[in-house]
């Protein structure tokens, strides 16, 4: 079939499987550049690892230390008449390129949150590679089902205490508009964070660690997104802030578990990027459409790929880590400088209809957006007819 993509709202529902193929290769050749992680890890397990920072902390650990991998996420297949979702095709690009370069790398597909892919993994953990020394935690869901209680629980996208009215960009009218949110209840509030929030990772590592799948000096990392003033009614101070402060107060107990046997559980504070989650937040397309402006005129911009290249190679397993008082460690310091944040601010105030492609870098927000569905990617022939039913080699279907 001739694949063309399908835009509805914030979600692209075709994906084009040698476009993703062509994403993941460029991010591949990006690591591979750089140069090898000094000290890297060598067995890693990264829990959402099909799209975005989850595939980057892969990809990283992959092809920036040679690391096996094992992969968990919650994608459709395609078959003859429909695409399969952009994180299958990202997946099956992946597995083929680590083994062409000799790599291990399987996957499972299911519901991360259950305590049957819990086991299943520390099955596969046992049976492939012994134990890991590197756990990624980047999990990006809208619902939970618990797995002790069965309770369902949805996220919110909503401020707390007051109601908000926010700037943002409809990105298929390509204007300029505001959006008023109501407050969250303490229900939405208290599912958010049972979705978002640090119970899961913790229940992961308890898991890990119970079944001796753990080596001694083993590290874990969940991503969280801080940001700035412009974003902080509706990120930090709202639903999903409570959520990323939960990961806060639960790193504590997973660090303190884990220094048992010299191992370090951080939170880690990357930048704002389009990724399939950012683009749901209704003030993240206009912010990332100035903050790519300012931060590409300043030659700082930067991608899912280089962050957590930079994040491994610079941190996790760096000799000076870049930690805030918090103990977080911090990638997305060239998003925060206050010369970026002061330049995005004045731009957010007056910007308009008229002034949307001289004043942002809409254009750019577009193209990464597309990309994430394998779209606009040099050297693809989109004309061409392709096959939507793509395998994945080494995949264990839950």
């Amino acid at each position: 079939m001739i694949i063309k993509p399908r835009i509805r709202g914030f979600i692209c529902v075709t994906a084009h499987p040698e476009g993703c193929k062509a994403n993941v290769k460029e991010q591949i050749d990006y690591v591979t550049r750089q140069g090898k992680i000094d000290g890297g890890p060598k067995k890693v397990l990264v829990i959402g690892s099909s799209t975005g920072y989850g595939l980057a902390a892969r990809i990283s650990a992959a092809f920036g230390s040679d690391a096996a991998t094992l992969g968990i996420f919650f994608e459709r297949a395609g078959d003859e008449s429909k695409t399969a979702t952009a994180g299958w095709y990202n997946s099956a690009a992946f597995e083929e390129f680590a083994e062409e370069k000799g790599l291990y790398a399987k996957s499972i597909n299911g519901d991360a949150f259950s305590d049957e892919v819990k086991q299943k993994t520390i099955e596969l953990i046992k049976q492939d590679l012994g134990q890991v020394d590197l756990v990624v935690y980047s999990l990006a869901a809208p619902r939970r089902t618990h797995p002790k209680t069965g309770e369902v629980f949805n996220s919110t996208l909503k401020p707390i205490g007051k109601q908000v009215t926010i700037r943002g960009l409809n990105t298929d009218k390509e204007t300029i508009n505001e959006t008023t949110l109501e407050p969250a209840s303490p229900e939405e509030i208290a599912g958010t964070v049972a979705v978002m929030g640090g119970e899961d990772w913790q229940m992961w590592i308890e898991d890990l660690k119970a079944a001796g799948v753990l080596a001694d000096g083993a590290k874990t990392t969940a991503f969280t997104y801080l940001g700035e003033e412009i974003t902080q009614d509706i990120y930090w101070n709202g639903s999903i802030g409570e959520a990323k402060k939960d990961l806060d107060k639960r790193v504590l107990d997973i660090r303190s578990s884990l220094a048992e046997k010299g191992g370090d559980a951080r939170v880690s504070v990357l930048k704002a990027v389009v990724t399939q989650a950012s683009s749901a937040i209704p003030v993240m397309p206009l912010y990332l459409s100035l903050l790519f402006k300012v931060m590409k005129e300043n030659g700082t911009h930067e991608g899912c790929i280089e962050q957590v290249y930079g994040l491994y190679k610079d941190s996790l397993y760096g000799t000076s880590p870049l930690l805030d008082k918090e103990g977080r460690l911090r990638a997305d310091l060239k998003e925060i400088t206050p010369e970026v944040q002061g330049e995005v601010g004045k731009l957010w105030d007056t910007v308009t209809n008229e002034t949307l492609s001289e004043l942002t870098d809409f254009v750019g927000y577009k193209s990464e957006f597309m990309r994430l569905f394998g779209f606009g990617l040099d050297g693809v022939d989109y004309a061409a007819d392709t096959n939507p039913d793509v395998k994945i080699k080494n995949l264990v279907q839950m």
